[in-house]
């Protein structure tokens, strides 16, 4: 018990917390979805500060280019799983605390049962399918949804579903309705993040989880603050709940576990085959296959089997260098080789059949990593 007072000592001297708040903290549950840019610093934060219960969510491994901002890691642990090394690291920071895992890929199917174990939960994530997945998930079962993005050199921070006096409680939905197309918007993977910002955003989230438990000060409950580290400029807006978008999120479990979020996001089509990397590298094998690059000329990195290159930006006027009827697309994240693909099957229909690499240039190297381990 001694060791125990020591650890939050810090906690139990600041006035309005004290032993009373850091119980309440001790007794909470909260799962964290996504362990990379954003997670890591949630992780940290909420583990050190003695949240009782933590859970884990995420299937990755960790790759080299993933160190610059994910600080849970190290080099040794490259090709690794992002879920297992953070619970060895978690637990050497803080071995009083409950850290429950999950190496998967969070569905309609299986995320009902996970989100239902937890109180609060905390979207890390960095693709629009799995934000809109969890936060449909968290309406329906009536969970506080504390939510964090990053975009370059600015982020945001938002706090949903959290105040039950409101009758329609505001979320993820109120602030973006439906998803952007899969070419409107670029990942970290195309446009580059500076690594202290996931770690300052990860940071405010945390900060929120912690006076959501405790109820200190004033949470972000329907406010979006935007925060720009070029600048320091910081501004939060409200976040109306005039438009009603009940009719967006599925009725009940069993309508949530029917709907496919990937191609509710254009991620995935039933004509197109979504390829991993392992499938990718055995059909580009094939002689009758035509491989097709579809990013920018002098993007990188580039690649070391055979291919040829039409960018996005011209494909659609040069649908006579296609002779193949086999064709397999792919670019850095898996989001433009997925537009080519709906524009050539928009063209040639069932003539040809078409795939890509799901998760793009990007997946394939972290298989490699893997592989190397």
């Amino acid at each position: 018990m001694e060791n125990h007072n020591e650890r939050y000592v810090r906690h139990y001297a600041l006035s309005d917390f004290g032993f009373e708040g850091q119980q309440k903290l001790l007794n909470a549950k909260v799962l964290v979805i996504g362990a990379g840019g954003l997670g890591c610093p949630v992780l940290q934060y909420l583990d050190a500060s003695g949240i009782g219960t933590i859970g884990i969510v995420d299937h990755d491994v960790i790759s080299l280019s993933n160190l610059q901002r994910q600080t849970l890691y190290s080099t040794d642990d490259v090709g690794k799983k992002k879920v297992e090394v953070a619970f060895q690291k978690l637990q050497q920071l803080n071995p009083e605390i409950n850290i429950n895992i999950y190496p998967l890929e969070l569905t309609s199917k299986n995320a009902w049962e996970i989100i239902s174990d937890y109180e609060i939960i905390v979207d890390c994530t960095d693709n629009f399918s799995t934000r809109y997945l969890i936060n449909d998930a968290c309406v329906l079962l009536e969970k506080p949804l504390i939510f964090g993005a990053i975009y370059k050199y600015e982020g945001q921070v938002a706090v949903f579903n959290a105040n039950p006096k409101i009758e329609n409680r505001i979320n993820y939905r109120h602030l973006f309705p439906n998803p952007p197309r899969p070419e409107e918007v670029q990942s970290c993977n195309e446009v580059g993040v500076l690594g202290v910002l996931p770690g300052i955003i990860g940071m405010m989230q945390a900060n929120e989880v912690i006076k959501l438990i405790t109820g200190l000060g004033e949470i972000l409950d329907g406010k979006l603050l935007t925060f720009n580290m070029l600048n320091y400029e910081i501004f939060t807006v409200d976040i109306s709940n005039e438009n009603s978008v009940e009719n967006l999120i599925p009725k009940n479990r069993e309508a949530f576990e029917l709907t496919d979020y990937n191609f509710l996001c254009g991620i995935s089509s039933k004509n197109i085959e979504d390829l991993s990397p392992d499938d990718f590298i055995k059909k580009i094998s094939d002689e009758n296959t035509m491989t097709i690059d579809v990013r920018e000329i002098g993007e990188l990195p580039k690649s070391d089997f055979e291919h040829i290159q039409i960018p996005l930006s011209e494909l659609k006027d040069k649908f006579s260098e296609i002779k193949n009827d086999n064709l397999i697309l792919f670019c850095q994240s898996g989001k433009r080789s997925l537009k080519a693909a709906e524009i050539l099957l928009e063209h040639f229909g069932n003539q040809k059949k078409i795939s890509h690499l799901k998760g793009g240039i990007t997946a394939l190297q972290q298989r490699k990593n893997g592989k190397n381990d």
